[in-house]
């Protein structure tokens, strides 16, 4: 096995990255619990069998990232709801008070996007 740190690409964060050399059927061990060999080799496209618990996620980056945005997405919209439902309130007492409970962090970022 031939292995080597690279620096990451543009957009990676300047992260290294283990680039590792493997052929048909070897495989790397991400600790204990994680094992990823080479199935197949077709053109320029190489099919992964990937060995882990069923309680490990795995998914293919594509995925991975639009579940990471819909998160995010799904998150600012909660909190500016919340906001309109503390400015709805009738009781300008009952609505600072529950103003006051959300986290100063979450109000700045509402009143940035509004």
């Amino acid at each position: 096995m031939t292995s080597r740190c690279a620096s990451g690409k543009p957009g990676q964060g300047g992260a290294s990255v283990l680039v590792l050399t493997r052929k048909l059927g070897e495989g790397i061990a991400i600790g204990d619990d994680i094992k990823i060999v080479v199935m197949q080799i077709k053109g320029k496209q190489v099919r992964l069998g990937i060995k882990a618990a069923s309680s490990t996620v795995v998914h293919r980056e594509e995925i991975y990232q639009k579940i990471h945005e819909e998160n995010k997405l799904a998150a600012e919209a909660q909190c500016v709801q919340l906001d309109e439902v503390c400015r709805s309130l009738p009781i300008p007492e009952i609505s600072k008070t529950i103003q006051d409970k959300v986290p100063l962090r979450t109000r700045s970022r509402i009143r940035k996007t509004s």
